[in-house]
């Protein structure tokens, strides 16, 4: 019955979509709901479905048929607009205007349908969008009189107002072309004096409630851009601090005063922030007195009162941020901002992660400037970062640092003590309180914390450098109430505890030693004297965070490292969740940063300390797991790599892998009796053994190689029989085989074989040693096994193996390449195109195989057949298209890499005759579907290279089909290329009128070696052509955010302490 609605030529049945739409979101049987789903995709699809808008409009009586009716109106406004007829864009736009008009005239109609008001609103601003200013020039004019006939009427047209503004300065970007948001900006900037007036009318002389809401909302979205003069030079100030201790009012309007404290004018209105901020503060001591306990009255109050308590928050730090400068000229200016900062700490222990996230971004912002005007003492006249010295503040506070300082020492005092209360969990830490109140080992890392944890770690360090003798002082007071039990408390240890960590680096080296002494001595103290296992767990991990954070206090004091060590080794035998872990983990830390200070011998020992580590490993490690016996021998491969004395390192490596090798020695040794001893009951000791081992060589590097040549050829036995035992299961069991716990048991010592083999590769030094020595072994066993077993039993391992050995050995790998394409590539090939989500790990280490062959065996591309060749380009374009990012990215470089390399080859017209218009449309292709924006970066320099290759000269011969088109088909390949790009976006994109099609492709050769404005020409595109409309279009800014966080590691790394010492990738010198 509903599909009569697909039927154009009937008249429209309104009736029967209101039933199809209840039958949609009714509750009748799976099938029917199916059924109208279908039937209403289908209407909404149809391309004339929006000229029954009005008539559906007009007689349906459900709320969500209008709804729906909508819904079709919008698309075509969004994505049809530009090519509707003049009389029918007309026609909708007055027939929404009146629509809107007749409903919010009438009060009682207006609240009833307030939400079909609203998405009318909502059209009537897409439409806006399109059409005003140029077709639509007296909107604003026709509004603001409109508005005037009546409140309800007026307190709708504010609300389009606060729609039309916030689509123009705040979701514009990825939604419109830049020029026009300009325009639009400039429109509302120059039409703003009558919204003023009318705004400034409401609020001196309305009595009613919702339309002053609705004004200060509307306000709200306007003040961030609105000209200066219309706030600071007209009554709108003094209107707002009038309604603010109005409690129904309060909030709304303490984020139009929050939107007015952020702008930044110079010093033109100092005056007027100075009065705002004024009688501010005098209003808010009657609303919240001071001395309130904030975190108490926000925790009692109710949804208005905590609202207010954030409002709160972001007004002080907006105000502070831009304008903090304008109260530190004055004795009574300033009193008010200390006042100011007092409410602000209050807020700052309110109970609640958004308020304080708004808190501690002040606060860092705070400190960091306070510590640069320290800095620039000699240059104060250089400008800060928030504009607090020079600009007209030369005869003020902010041309002198130190009494800057001074003025905030108070304040900086109880914020130490705020960062070291609220301190969050550092990543290292493994032991946490769950829910319940037990001590437990952490199952998941929560990303906010660890965010929040790096800004407060930032302010400490500022905090620290700006009084390093308050920071200590407050430190040590508080563990000493943790020593007499004044303040124990598992909270308060761990905070206190991961301030002291976070701190490390930014005193200065005797000042640090000196603290540090009394902080491990008291927390070795504690442990000694505070009974119950689970508080015993809780000292245990602070003791070990904090040490694992000073490796410069711990290298330059023999005595206390040796202490530590032993103390971790303790902690391994401590079962309690979680401890050991931490244990092995921190020792391992340890160790990277102090490796020398364990192979030599210290003052008053008679023994380098890894011969005595290593004499008493076995008891070391008894009650340790598998998993955390890798970490504590990857750890002693770090100290044993410090050794320099080459025979001294082989005894050291010998002995450590004592154990290992002889139960491998007897598995080997049983293996040459059975073979089927090696495929029962050891398959678990041999995976142990080789992860052992695994670990040792990531540690060792080259110098594992003593180790590897012992194991080498046994290893690559055991793999080749594993292989078989595999092979047979899946051949008899079928595909159902290879998920058996015992062949994946099997697949797992194949998979750390080869993870063993490419970690020594990759570490090693000597290229020479291992293509002589450990590739040709390794040709049959490895590669040949992958080309002769089923699909389901190939390691994706074999791939990520060759891509380091190529990317190691480089051009000596160039006569293997054709043996290594012949084993794996047609196999794999077949496995991973049949669809985009089986054998995922193999997708991406086959391209990252091929990408080691382009950029270091290119030559050996040219000895394939063209068939072959025709391979390698079809399944980069099937890379291209993948939606794994990881996929996609490593398709994208590979191609990028071979289009650079082929284009300075004897091959180049070759090349590109057969595979340019192919590339360029896959390209746009992928660059206009949403799924893979993250690769735009990439698609904007392959379309450059492909554009500036049409007349660079390297192509000598045409790239059009001479045979059918003829030579002189074109002048030269540009116009060839320029042709064939009009014509596939003009076929791609019919929404697109031709004109806009040209300009974009001439843009695009015109800003060709000019990469920025390129890459601006492509994102007008891809707004313009609404396939990237309405979304997340972050990605396409990705570069410029990857600029910007690079800028910021190179600042972090200028100041001591901000990069955690435990952190530095240098290789710390600790001899």
């Amino acid at each position: 019955m509903a599909e009569k609605l697909l039927d154009f030529t009937q008249p429209f049945d309104v009736g029967l979509l209101d039933a199809t739409v209840a039958a949609f979101y009714g509750t009748g049987s799976k099938d029917e709901r199916a059924g109208a789903e279908r039937v209403l995709r289908q209407l909404q699809e149809h391309p004339d479905t929006w000229t029954r808008v009005v008539t559906i409009l007009q007689n349906s009586t459900i709320a969500n048929t209008k709804f729906y009716a909508l819904q079709v109106l919008e698309g075509v406004i969004k994505y049809r607009w530009n090519a509707l007829p003049v009389e029918q864009r007309d026609g909708i736009k007055n027939y929404i205007s009146d629509l809107i008009v007749q409903l919010s005239s009438n009060e009682a109609t207006f609240r009833v349908e307030k939400l079909y008001v609203n998405k009318l609103n909502i059209i009537l601003v897409q439409v806006l969008k399109h059409e005003w200013p140029a077709r639509w020039p007296r909107f604003i004019p026709d509004l603001v009189s409109a508005a005037k006939s009546s409140e309800t009427l007026c307190e709708n047209c504010m609300v389009i107002l606060k729609l039309l503004s916030e689509e123009v300065f705040d979701f514009s970007r990825g939604e419109l072309t830049q020029s026009k948001i300009k325009e639009l900006k400039n429109s509302l900037n120059s039409e703003f004096q009558l919204i003023h007036e009318l705004c400034q009318y409401v609020l001196s002389m309305s009595q009613r409630p919702e339309l002053i809401r609705a004004t200060l909302a509307t306000l709200h979205a306007f003040l961030s851009w609105i000209p200066l003069g219309y706030i600071f030079e007209s009554a709108l100030l003094e209107s707002l601090l009038k309604l603010f201790p109005v409690a129904s009012y309060r909030n709304l309007t303490l984020q139009c005063l929050s939107e007015v404290a952020v702008l930044t004018c110079g010093d033109y209105y100092n005056a007027q922030f100075v009065k705002l901020y004024t009688i501010f503060m005098v209003q808010l001591q009657v609303i919240l007195p001071p001395g309130t306990n904030v975190p108490e009255a926000y925790g009692n109050g109710s949804d208005e009162d905590q609202a207010f308590i954030q409002n709160l928050a972001i007004f002080f730090t907006s105000f502070f941020k831009s304008n903090i400068g304008v109260l530190e000229k004055t004795i009574e200016n300033q009193t008010a901002l200390l006042m100011g900062l007092e409410y602000l700490i209050g807020v700052s222990y309110v109970d609640d992660t958004e308020v304080f996230k708004v808190c501690l971004d002040y606060w860092n912002t705070l400190v960091c400037d306070l510590f640069q005007s320290e800095c620039n003492t000699e240059t104060h006249a250089s400008p800060s970062p928030l504009g607090l010295q020079g600009g007209g503040m030369s005869n003020g506070i902010g041309s002198h640092p130190s009494l800057r300082k001074q003025l905030y020492s108070g304040p900086l005092s109880k914020l130490r003590l705020l960062m070291i209360s609220r301190m969050a969990k550092p990543e290292e830490v493994l032991i946490v309180e769950d829910e319940n109140g037990n001590i437990v080992r952490e199952t998941m890392k929560d990303n906010d914390v660890l965010v929040q944890y790096k800004i407060m770690r930032e302010t400490l360090i500022y905090l620290s450098h700006l009084d390093h003798e308050d920071t200590e002082q407050q430190m040590l007071r508080k563990l000493s109430k943790q020593l007499n039990g004044e303040e124990w408390a598992w909270n308060n240890l761990n905070t206190l505890c991961w301030a002291i960590g976070s701190i490390s680096g930014s005193m200065v080296e005797d000042q640090e030693n000196r603290f540090l002494v009394t902080v491990i001595r008291d927390l070795l103290n504690l442990c000694e004297i505070t009974k119950g296992k689970d508080n015993k767990a809780v000292i245990a991990s602070n003791i070990m965070y904090v040490v694992g954070q000073y490796p410069r206090f711990l290298r330059a004091h023999w005595k206390f490292l040796k202490t530590v060590v032993n103390k971790l080794f303790e902690f391994m035998h401590e079962t309690h969740p979680g401890v050991q872990d931490m244990a092995c983990d921190t020792f391992l830390k340890i160790v990277q940063k102090c490796k020398r200070k364990f192979v030599i011998l210290q003052v008053g020992e008679t023994e380098p300390f890894v011969c005595e580590l290593l004499k008493g490993l076995p008891t070391t490690i008894l009650d340790l797991e598998a998993h955390q016996i890798h970490t504590f021998y990857e750890a002693v491969g770090f100290m044993i790599q410090a050794e320099s004395d080459p025979q001294r390192r082989d005894e050291y490596l010998q002995k450590l892998m004592e154990l290992p090798n002889q139960r491998w020695v007897e598995i080997i040794n049983q293996a040459r009796q059975s073979v089927e001893y090696v495929k029962s009951q050891v398959v678990r000791a041999v995976l142990n053994i080789l992860q052992l081992n695994t670990s040792v060589a990531s540690a060792l590097g080259q110098a594992f190689l003593s180790q590897i040549s012992l194991i080498y050829l046994d290893m690559l036995n055991l793999y080749r029989m594993y292989s078989e035992v595999i092979s047979s299961s899946i051949a008899e069991g079928g595909q159902y085989a290879s998920r058996s716990s015992f062949v994946k048991l099997l697949r797992s010592v194949k998979r750390e074989t080869l993870k063993l083999i490419e970690t020594f590769v990759d570490k090693a030094e000597d290229a020479e040693l291992i293509a002589k020595n450990f590739v040709p072994a390794m040709m049959d066993p490895i590669l040949g096994d992958y080309a002769r077993n089923v699909s389901d039993a190939r390691e994706s391992e074999v791939l990520s193996l060759f891509a380091t050995i190529i990317n190691k050995l480089k051009s000596a790998m160039l006569e293997d390449v054709p043996r290594i394409f012949e084993a794996v590539f047609a196999c794999t090939l077949e496995m991973i195109t049949k669809n985009f989500e089986d054998y995922p790990e193999h997708r991406l280490k086959f391209f990252s195989l091929l990408r080691a062959i382009a950029s270091h065996c290119f030559r050996a591309l040219f000895t394939l057949s063209s068939q072959q060749l025709k391979l390698v380009m079809d399944s980069i374009i099937w890379a291209l298209r993948h939606t794994e990012r990881n996929v996609a990215e490593t398709g994208l470089n590979l191609l990028l890499e071979m289009l650079t390399s082929f284009e300075s080859s004897e091959f180049c017209n070759q090349f590109h005759q057969t595979y340019f218009l192919t590339i360029e449309q896959e390209i746009f292709a992928v660059l206009t579907d949403t799924f893979h924006k993250p690769g735009f970066k990439l698609h904007v320099l392959i379309l450059q290279h492909l554009f500036y290759l049409g007349d660079s000269g390297a192509l000598t011969q045409p790239l059009w089909d001479v045979a059918t088109l003829g030579p002189t088909a074109f002048p030269n390949n540009m116009e060839f290329v320029r042709d064939y790009s009009i014509k596939l976006l003009g076929t791609s994109f019919p929404n697109m009128t031709a004109v806009e099609v040209s300009t974009f492709v001439n843009g695009l050769f015109e800003t060709r070696n000019e990469l920025g404005a390129f890459k601006n020409q492509i994102r007008d595109f891809l707004i313009q052509s609404k396939e990237f409309s309405a979304q997340d279009n972050k990605d396409l800014y990705a570069e410029e955010a990857a600029a910007q966080r690079e800028a910021e590691r190179r600042r972090m790394l200028s100041i001591p302490g901000l990069i955690a010492p435990s952190e530095l990738q240098d290789d710390m010198v600790d001899s």
